[in-house]
Parts: C-alpha cells; sequence; structure tokens
C-alpha cells in the first residue's frame, strides 16, 4: 500500500552514524553513513540509510530513503497484538505485548523504531550481535508479520483478501 509521505506528520530520528573510509592513492578518503528512522507515531513507520561526505548530506539522504521505504503497523491501544520474532542475517529481534503503564522496554535500535511507529508498551529482545543496521531490519521484519485481529479472521473464515 502506497502512501504519501507529505500527507503524514512525520519525526525522524537517527539511530546510529558511522564513518566509513576509502582507502585511495593518496591516502584516506572518509565519508559518513546514516541510519534513520521516521515515523508519525500513529503506525506509519520506515528506516533509511544514506552516505556523504557530511553527516547533515548522510542524515538527509537517509530521511529521504525512509519516506520511500513507509509501512503501516497494525496497532492494538498503544502496543501490538501479538507476539512476533523478526530476523534479519544474524540477528533476531522479539517483540512482545505488554500491559498499560509497562513502557518501552528495548535497547537503542529496536527503542527507536517502535516509538517512531507509534507503540508505548513493548517488550522486546535483541538476540544477536546488535548490529544497529541488521537489528533495524529485523525489527522492521518483525512489525511487518503484524496482522491485526479482522484480517486474521478474514483469512481463517477463507476471505479473498490475500496477505503477505
Amino acid at each position: 500500500m502506497r502512501v504519501n509521505p507529505d500527507e503524514l506528520n512525520l519525526k525522524d530520528k537517527v539511530v546510529f552514524i558511522n564513518r566509513v573510509a576509502k582507502v585511495v592513492k593518496g591516502g584516506k578518503r572518509f565519508n559518513f553513513c546514516a541510519l534513520v528512522v521516521v515515523g508519525d507515531g500513529l503506525g506509519w513507520v520506515g528506516i533509511g540509510k544514506g552516505k556523504a561526505a557530511e553527516v547533515p548530506a548522510a542524515i538527509s539522504k537517509a530521511v529521504a530513503h525512509a519516506k520511500k521505504n513507509l509501512v503501516q503497523v497494525p496497532l492494538k491501544t498503544d502496543t501490538i497484538p501479538h507476539e512476533v520474532h523478526g530476523t534479519y542475517c544474524g540477528e533476531h529481534v522479539m517483540l512482545k505485548p505488554a500491559a498499560a503503564g509497562t513502557g518501552i522496554i528495548a535497547g537503542g535500535a529496536v527503542r527507536a523504531v517502535v516509538e517512531l511507529a507509534g507503540v508505548h508498551n513493548i517488550v522486546a529482545k535483541t538476540l544477536g550481535r546488535g548490529n544497529p543496521f541488521n537489528t533495524v531490519k529485523a525489527t522492521l521484519d518483525g512489525l511487518r508479520q503484524l496482522r491485526d485481529p479482522e484480517t486474521v479472521v478474514r483469512i481463517r473464515l477463507g476471505g479473498l483478501e490475500r496477505v503477505g
């Protein structure tokens, strides 16, 4: 489902900035790689990566990339509808719904994604090395697996709608 990012009130959060080097004949050329998460706090979230010679340029490229890759997350009041496990490369993220008042119990990269998605109560565990790029992608994989109860009922009753 495509959405116009200009219609949403998107906020962005920088998750990680890395200095990378390219070795050339005259020495090393340094660039910056930025990992950014954007979201409106109402279920839309996206991640982006940008690389440039200066940090602000890398961040703006990452924000533009994230706006092109928005996904909608079904929410149940202020938590997720059910437990999911997201994986990407060697990273594994477990996301569990939590009762009201629990807050966001999650590490840095996972916290940024679920905060901007609009989740206020969740318990998350990162299993793996903790590479921020892979952790963010694993979290997004888990959030993509979420289904709202109405969709699940429609699928189980043999609805014509195909999810995926």
